[in-house]
């Protein structure tokens, strides 16, 4: 097999406008089928994007036997309901973050992975960006000394109540939606799990939904600190700050597929002639995902994102709610 044949459960946003062309220029990936609830939706997004073929429900792509994987962009509350019934199909699963929105269901669906025999990984795409990568080595090369502050942060504008990322029952709101990428790369670069968590939350009135949040999450060996929000100006940014050095990486999350992402390193000058910039090559940071999982499942490569660290990141998002909820410190 050269490619992994890979099916598309929904015409989500995501998908139809990120994930999929991307996986379409994957050296490892062929997005063989996609399917819909609505046999109409899933006829108009297969032309549109010129997949082979399409179903009228999910149940019935999962059937498909020419099918080796499933990408699964469902809105929050349907990852692991869905990708557990992928893998009893026997499908291998790519599943877009948040993995779950309880610690319970996502032990179910490792257990799930376990019986079934399959592979399964949750698309956090930052994990396969070269940025990502780099900026880990350097911390592990000690070029900014030792590792111990982060701070990051996320934002964009979206106040339409019917938009799914607005609904509080389906897990919207900022600290799923965005919130999740601070907490992984905090994660990734300790390489440590945090000890405790403080929070402050705001809810829009309406919706409910969490629209402005500040988080501290404590490390053995440092701190991460982060903003997210869904009402205010699109931005986004993170620093490192090591014991003799820091490193800013300016487009850490949405990371462009038509210029270079930048990283900038500097030891603690105030002179902008003093601070190094690195740049990457132009890449698409989806088709590299596609190609890391495509890898891992015909044996070549390793789960870059599994579903034990979907598991971990669940639990310290849930900490933080409660910490937000219950105005305190909380033990992760």
């Amino acid at each position: 097999m050269d490619r992994l044949r890979i099916g598309v459960l929904s015409t989500a946003k995501i998908g139809i406008e990120k994930v999929i062309p991307a996986m379409q220029r994957g050296q490892l990936t062929e997005v063989s089928a996609i399917s819909s609830r609505s046999a109409e939706k899933a006829r108009a997004a297969a032309k549109t994007l010129r997949i082979e073929k399409h179903y009228g429900s999910y149940e019935a792509m999962l059937a498909d036997p020419e099918i080796d994987a499933v990408y699964n962009p469902l809105p929050n509350h349907l990852h692991c309901p869905w990708s557990k019934k992928a893998m009893q199909a026997g499908k291998h699963v790519l599943c877009e973050k948040p993995l779950g929105l309880e610690v319970e269901e996502i032990e179910d669906l490792i257990r799930t992975r376990d019986e079934c025999g399959v592979k399964a990984a949750e698309a956090f795409m930052v994990k396969s960006c070269p940025q990502w990568i780099d900026a880990r080595e350097r911390v592990r090369g000690g070029e900014i000394g030792e590792l111990r502050m982060i701070q990051a942060f996320f934002s964009y504008d979206n106040q339409d109540p019917a938009n799914i990322r607005n609904i509080v029952e389906v897990g919207g709101g900022a600290m799923w939606d965005i919130g999740c990428y601070p907490v992984v790369i905090s994660r990734y670069l300790f390489e440590d799990e945090p000890l405790t968590t403080a929070a402050s939350m705001e809810f829009d009135p309406v919706m409910e939904t969490d629209r402005l949040n500040s988080v501290i999450l404590e490390f053995e060996s440092g701190q991460a600190s982060f903003g997210v929000s869904t009402q205010l100006v699109p931005y986004q940014r993170v620093h490192l700050f090591g014991t003799s050095g820091h490193l800013e990486v300016v487009i850490p999350f949405n990371a462009p597929n038509d210029r270079p992402c930048t990283i900038r390193h500097d030891s603690g000058t105030l002179v902008e002639e003093e601070v190094t910039s690195h740049q990457f090559e132009i890449m698409d940071q989806y088709t590299l995902q596609g190609d890391d999982f495509a890898r891992a499942v015909l044996g070549g490569g390793e789960i870059k994102s599994s579903l034990e660290d979907g598991l971990a990141n669940t639990r310290v998002i849930k900490a933080i709610f409660t910490a937000a909820r219950e105005k305190r410190w909380v033990t992760v």
